[in-house]
């Protein structure tokens, strides 16, 4: 299908689809209430509906599904409400909810088996366009938490998998959290690795990590585990967006910033979500 959000909005009678953002998913308003995610999900669509159910009953903030799935050739569109966002994030209520997550108890796959995260085999994908300075310093970053997917296999929790501003909503009710594609078995640490550079890598504000680590009642700072994953995280970022530079000149550039961080550059710039 070659315009599956198009496809999906005549289908369910919506206004012509406006796209946002584009990630592992594509997003697109439809109206003023209604968004389209178009994507390859991890999980059946029946998973997703279950899981935002789950979500609901636990008083998890989700969006709501108001229509689909709409699946053609293996690309499925939900069309989920749109939240209208109401001041800023408060962190410290995103952390008491990422707590409340940690404490349920749902099968889901080990955070370790996403394809993204076999770090090695997405290295050798890209290194012919990595130089030997930037090959080096991510080389060193993979030896300083060499056996991680082991021990993260020791101690495991239901994590959302991808905890970062782009998939929490502010609202006058409280926080809403977005985009469980990710959703995943893996120690805590997993939900607080990505907002413990986020301020230094991303531009965030500062303290964001800090008011996070208030609410869940616990920072992470010093934690091995966490620790491994930040900076795998920005690893595992710097070979995708590299990666995906091959065919798209954006995310080359990008990628091209990226690298002078690994090269150690003390002028390297923050890092921008495309």
């Amino acid at each position: 299908m070659s315009d599956p959000a198009a496809e999906a909005a005549a289908v369910w009678g919506l206004p012509a689809p406006v796209l946002v953002r584009t990630g592992m998913n594509s997003l697109y308003t439809a109206g003023d209430d209604v968004v389209l995610r178009v994507g390859q999900p991890s999980f059946p669509p029946d998973a997703e509906i279950a899981w935002m159910d789950l979500m609901r009953r636990s008083g998890i903030r989700v969006p709501r599904m108001v229509r689909g799935p709409l699946a053609r050739d293996g690309v499925v569109v939900f069309a989920l409400e749109r939240i209208h966002p109401s001041g800023d994030v408060d962190w410290a209520q995103v952390g008491e909810v990422v707590e409340r997550v940690h404490g349920l108890e749902v099968a889901l796959p080990f955070c370790g088996d996403f394809p993204h995260w076999q770090i090695d085999a997405l290295f050798d994908s890209v290194q012919d366009l990595v130089d030997p300075t930037a090959a080096a310093g991510l080389r060193a970053a993979l030896a300083r938490w060499h056996g991680w997917r082991e021990r993260a296999a020791l101690d495991r929790v239901v994590c959302h998998g991808d905890i970062h501003p782009g998939n929490v909503m502010p609202t006058d009710d409280g926080p809403v959290l977005i985009d469980w594609d990710l959703r995943c078995l893996a120690p805590a640490g997993w939900d607080h690795a990505a907002l413990m550079t986020w301020t230094e890598r991303w531009g965030g504000v500062t303290g964001l990590y800090e008011s996070f680590a208030a609410g869940y009642g616990t920072s992470f700072r010093g934690d091995w585990m966490a620790e491994a994953f930040a900076e795998l995280r920005l690893v595992v970022a710097t070979l995708m967006r590299i990666r995906l530079g091959r065919s798209d000149p954006a995310a080359a550039a990008e990628a091209e910033g990226r690298l002078r961080f690994w090269r150690g550059d003390p002028d390297a710039p923050l890092w921008r979500a495309m």
